[in-house]
């Protein structure tokens, strides 16, 4: 059954009644949390893993779709009427969306990004569909050794990629991987890390450790900051139809923003923030040399609307290549793809090729609910903009306050133990001092979900080979993955060194 018709199953399930209305509490939910600063679909994901725990699997992901894709479009309204960004992917969209709405133009700076959006999820969600098919085909012919070194790439690429300093993204990782191996030993039944307490025999729960290192070190690093008075909020003025001109502005940056972010989606701490750059990047030069021929008007710095279409569609591009790898591979990229592959595995469910065998109806259903979501998304948002903006006005300390009790309560409801709460508090205080020190919180988690699988194929790959390491670098996957993996780690050093000698 080829792809076409696994999707076409995917749509009968994702448009029953239920699954429809998941996905429209989700999308909306999103565009919620996108628009509020400071909290982006990880953190809003992370919330809700306790509340969801009861809900049909299916329901659930449609619904996280939806927050995920949501939370994306959400944060340009953010960016452009109030030059703030509410998620790292949306940092580009304020630079000419902030100046655009100055000049009166915000209107049609949030209806290019809406129908930039739009095109591109279309297009990413189609563009995964019709590769993850081949893709499992591939992660099927890896043996033990090969899935150890790629999770040995994405270690070192997250680390290394996420944050400035990759001493940092790393400083990160062995947190995380020192959490995983905290509980029972498999294979010798022994206590590790356990610090004598019972409780800790089963590990540290990966919801638990989401929500504290996400939604209370968040809450507790926005309460210590003294910069929580809002910004100036720009009026929302203009049609929101975009006019003749507008459109032939900003069809070719969709396209290639597009272009440029599906694929960077797909890689190993792709993510969104180096797309979205390189799309602004692209569209400048090619509006400096029209303006330079005279075939039309250069606007960067002063509010050019190729500057937020062409970025926008980027980022929703990316969002939609990030699922490749976390589905077929069970390989997150990105702090909001972690927190869902925890949120696959709180249902007991494991990303990777084998889910597409055993969960083929849930996964295609996902998919078929990102078509679904997307048009959801263009016919609610932009007639109620002026409502989501609204938003903006909830002092900052309410916001994060009911953060903190939101996860009290999830969690408490979850366990019921207050030995949970204690863990839950010592993590925040755990994520609140990396915020502090400016150390990314992706690689932990990163570290934390992926360091049990990783140990436990590297110990399958040992039994195999009966205790001979060379069958990492015998086998051309493995190979090839280790040697991605020290370029990752050395060629960014070597640069730093040299700008530094130079």
């Amino acid at each position: 059954m080829d792809a076409l018709d696994l999707l076409g199953q995917g749509f009968a399930t994702a448009l029953t009644g239920e699954n429809l209305l998941w996905a429209l509490v989700g999308t909306t939910l999103g565009t919620i949390i996108g628009i509020l600063p400071g909290i982006g679909p990880a953190l809003t994901i992370a919330l809700l893993l306790p509340v969801t725990y009861g809900l049909d699997p299916t329901g659930a992901f449609i619904m996280f779709a939806g927050i995920y894709y949501g939370a994306m479009y959400g944060s340009s309204t953010t960016s452009i009427l109030l030059n703030t960004p509410g998620e790292s992917g949306s940092i580009v969209t304020a630079l000419e969306g902030s100046l655009m709405a100055r000049r009166g133009r915000g209107a049609a700076a949030l209806s290019t990004a809406a129908v930039g959006s739009f095109i591109a999820g279309l297009i990413g969600t189609l563009l995964l569909a019709l590769i993850a098919p081949f893709a499992v085909k591939v992660a099927l012919a890896f043996g033990p050794a090969d899935y150890c070194a790629l999770m040995v790439l994405a270690f070192v690429t997250v680390s290394a990629m996420l944050g400035d300093q990759p001493l940092k993204g790393l400083s990160s990782l062995l947190i995380g991987l020192a959490l995983g191996l905290v509980g029972i030993d498999t294979l010798t039944g022994q206590a590790r890390f356990t610090l004598g307490l019972p409780r800790l025999l089963d590990g540290v729960d990966v919801v638990i450790a989401v929500v504290g290192l996400f939604a209370v070190g968040e809450a507790l690093f926005m309460a210590s900051r003294p910069d929580l008075s809002s910004a100036e909020i720009q009026p929302v003025k203009g049609s929101l139809l975009m006019t003749r001109g507008e459109w032939r502005r900003s069809w070719r940056p969709w396209l290639r923003g597009t272009a440029v972010g599906f694929p960077f989606g797909t890689l190993p701490a792709g993510g969104t923030e180096v797309p979205t750059f390189l799309s602004f990047w692209i569209e400048r030069r090619l509006a400096r040399r029209k303006a330079a021929a005279g075939r039309g008007p250069d606007e960067f710095g002063q509010g050019a609307i190729e500057g937020v279409a062409g970025p926008e569609a980027a980022n929703n591009a990316a969002v939609a290549g990030v699922l490749v790898p976390l589905l077929t591979l069970g390989l997150p990229t990105s702090a909001t793809a972690a927190i869902l592959l925890a949120a696959f595995q709180q249902y007991g469910l494991q990303p990777g090729p084998l889910l597409f065998q055993g969960q083929g109806s849930l996964v295609w259903a996902l998919i078929a609910s990102l078509f679904i979501g997307n048009l959801m998304l263009l016919v609610l948002n932009l007639p109620l903009v002026g409502l989501w903006v609204r938003l903006l006005a909830i002092p900052a300390p309410w916001l994060y306050g009911g953060i903190l009790v939101f996860s009290t309560l999830g969690v408490l409801s979850l366990t019921g133990q207050a030995f949970d709460l204690g863990l839950l508090f010592a993590l925040g205080l755990l994520g609140f001092a990396m915020r502090r020190l400016e150390v990314p919180i992706a690689p932990c988690i990163v570290g934390l979900i992926l360091g049990p699988l990783c140990e436990e194929q590297f110990r399958r790959a040992l039994t195999i080979s009966r205790g001979d390491f060379s069958v990492f670098v015998e086998r051309p996957i493995s190979a090839a993955f280790l040697a991605l993996a020290l370029l990752a780690l050395v060629v960014p050093l070597a640069l730093r060194w040299k700008r530094r000698a130079g």
